[in-house]
């Protein structure tokens, strides 16, 4: 493949997957700056290993395990800095937002909780969120089947217990 054609078959892959970057992103990254900093170092390292993927896997599990090694880097060189946000507290949960319905509420605390997560966990819950398979969660994050049915067990009931003391 010349320079031009592996130019555009990059560009093509990050079109058709650029939701996989935004996804990671967005869950490593409160600050908007940040994320779109982390997109791109995202995209410097896909550009830079493009020529090492292996067309028997799928392009998606390739992004996703890439996406998610540069954000656990990103993630923790800027913990190392201040933290940049506010632990949630009953006031600031009870505090009405008119505009917001409940259903979107219930996402904004899920997104909260996730984001508290262990890197690991943050990763298995983002691609457990994309619906994809305990199987396709596994090759991606390098661990077994069984451990990612585990783990997931483990933070569903984690998750549904910081939910339960918000409503006692």
């Amino acid at each position: 493949m010349n320079e031009k054609e592996q130019r555009q078959h990059f560009l093509n892959i990050i079109e058709q997957h650029k939701g996989i970057l935004y996804t990671v992103a967005r869950a490593y990254c409160p600050n908007a700056d940040d994320r779109q900093d982390l997109i791109q170092e995202m995209m410097i390292q896909i550009w830079q290993s493009i020529h090492k993927y292996d067309d028997q896997f799928k392009i998606s599990t390739w992004l996703y395990r890439i996406s998610l090694n540069v954000a656990i880097s990103f993630y923790r060189k800027s913990s190392t800095r201040s933290k940049k946000y506010t632990e949630l507290t009953e006031q600031l949960i009870e505090t009405p937002v008119e505009d917001k319905s409940e259903n979107e509420r219930q996402l904004y605390l899920l997104d909260q909780f996730i984001s508290e997560l262990k890197e690991i966990d943050k990763a298995l819950m983002i691609l457990y969120l994309e619906d994809k398979s305990h199987t396709e969660i596994a090759e991606i994050l390098g661990i077994s089947v069984s451990n990612v049915g585990t783990k997931i067990g483990r933070i569903k009931n984690k998750l549904k217990t910081r939910f339960s003391q918000l409503k006692s």
